[in-house]
């Protein structure tokens, strides 16, 4: 698979590029931790949002054994979401850095939907031919990709570090 390895610039320019596109008011962010940890604090800075959430999911097929074609069907484990009342009646932004299969952003905007929230997703990198959703995407993506992305404040850490690729 193609790598991709981002500067802190390339970041800066993908909000950049984020930004003009959301239109109208947030009431909220919730941001997918971890990846939309560090895109959720600039573009919550950018916005002006100031009500910062998190939310935190797991999949059973994250872990060994699970069949592929059973991964679109898994049952999530929030480790962490937001209550509803903080959710009901507002207009919320989803934040991660990036839809690979899109199950967490999916996930996420679909339990804010439940809970009587206005979900909008946004990410940094949307990958349309790896997503488990055809025809569904997120409302805001700074860039199309199909490479494996290396944000700047992964480059401590990952496959390379690890010695998964030489």
């Amino acid at each position: 698979m193609r790598r991709e390895v981002l500067t802190w610039s390339d970041v800066d320019k993908l909000i950049d590029y984020l930004v003009p596109q959301i239109r109208g008011r947030f009431d909220s962010m919730v941001i997918i931790t971890r990846g939309g940890i560090v895109p959720g604090g600039m573009l919550a800075e950018a916005l002006d949002i100031t009500y910062i959430l998190t939310a935190s999911v797991r999949f059973p097929s994250d872990f060994p054994g699970m069949q592929p074609e059973m991964v679109k069907y898994a049952i999530p484990e929030f480790i962490q979401f937001p209550d509803e009342e903080v959710l009901r009646g507002r207009r919320v932004l989803v934040v991660d850095d990036v839809w690979t299969k899109g199950r967490n952003s999916v996930t996420v905007a679909n339990r804010i939907d439940a809970a009587g929230g206005i979900p909008e997703m946004c990410v940094l990198h949307y990958k349309p031919s790896y997503s488990l959703y055809p025809g569904y995407a997120p409302t805001y993506y700074a860039a199309v990709s199909d490479a494996y992305i290396i944000y700047p404040w992964e480059l401590d850490r990952g496959p390379e570090v690890l010695g998964v690729w030489n």
